[in-house]
């Protein structure tokens, strides 16, 4: 697939209240987003973390104008979410996933609920069937097809949710806390078929309270009461000395570790944000020190 290198999300002093409608007044507790400005270009791969309530999932709904802002902007490739016209073809360019699959499953057969989304947009017979193999391929589903939607797995059900998605060939893929019912085997899975799929172009958004998923991004947003605390790659973010305990979050359990053990090892890096980056430096500090 072909991505337009121009296209990006611009939010601009958002502000969001489930308490009012747009253009009426709000007091500052009533926000469930309050001030958030943050421009995601083409191709990025953005976490956007946080604890129960913090405006993660409030956030992402802007980004497909599921919801809309009470004061400022959401522009989606050009496009101003407040106009009704732009609506469609918004919905068209960002895909969305959210954290119980079943809510979005239409289709009794595997192949039918990948197609409902383009059949509905007037996609060709041939280039549908195309689509549904491509997307069911993609996530790894294509020997699945025929089987009856119910009978799948809760992993499964989330990777049709994203082959459903797929098949509308979006620029942008929101995944809203999609991995946070599965057991870890299936939630690795979910988490190398996003991670093909940013590789192959696509701009990914996820909102997530993991921080072992967040690591893997290359960009993490931190929210807390509905404003942005922290913006940055995970090295720097977890590196910082931010007290993430503050926002109801805690550090990677290796970058945990990484600090535990620079309390004892001068010059040991907290910086460490994998297993085997972790294990890597371990080896070489006891070499060192068997010198």
């Amino acid at each position: 697939m072909n991505y337009a290198k121009d296209a990006f999300i611009s939010l601009t002093n958002v502000y969001h209240s489930y308490k009012t409608d747009v253009g009426k007044k709000v007091s500052f507790p009533d926000y469930s987003l309050f001030d958030i400005s943050m421009d995601i270009y083409e191709g990025e791969y953005v976490a956007v973390v946080g604890s129960n309530g913090s405006g993660k999932s409030t956030l992402l709904k802007h980004l497909n104008a599921l919801l809309l802002p009470v004061k400022g902007s959401v522009m989606i490739s050009g496009r101003d979410t407040r106009i009704p016209k732009n609506i469609h073809d918004i919905r068209r360019e960002v895909g969305m996933v959210f954290q119980v699959p079943d809510s979005q499953i239409v289709g009794t057969i595997v192949e039918e609920d990948v197609a409902f989304g383009p059949e509905n947009i007037g996609v060709p017979e041939k280039e549908l069937y195309e689509r549904v193999s491509w997307a069911l391929e993609t996530v790894g589903l294509g020997d699945m097809r025929k089987r009856a939607s119910h009978m799948l797995s809760s992993g499964q059900k989330q990777l049709l949710a994203i082959a459903s998605a797929l098949a509308l060939k979006p620029r942008y893929l929101l995944l809203d806390e999609a991995t946070s019912m599965l057991d870890p085997g299936a939630c690795e899975r979910l988490i190398q078929t996003v991670e093909r799929l940013h590789a192959g172009g696509i701009t990914l958004i996820t909102a997530t309270h993991s921080m072992e998923e967040a690591v893997r991004a290359r960009r993490i947003v931190g929210l807390s009461g509905g404003r942005i605390v922290f913006d940055g790659n995970p090295r720097s973010v977890f590196s910082s000395g931010i007290d993430l305990r503050q926002y109801g979050l805690d550090l990677p359990v290796v970058s945990q570790i990484a600090r535990e053990v620079a309390r004892t090892v001068d010059g040991f890096p907290v910086d460490v944000l994998t297993v085997s980056k972790l294990l890597n430096t371990i080896k070489r500090y006891t070499q060192k020190d068997a010198v």
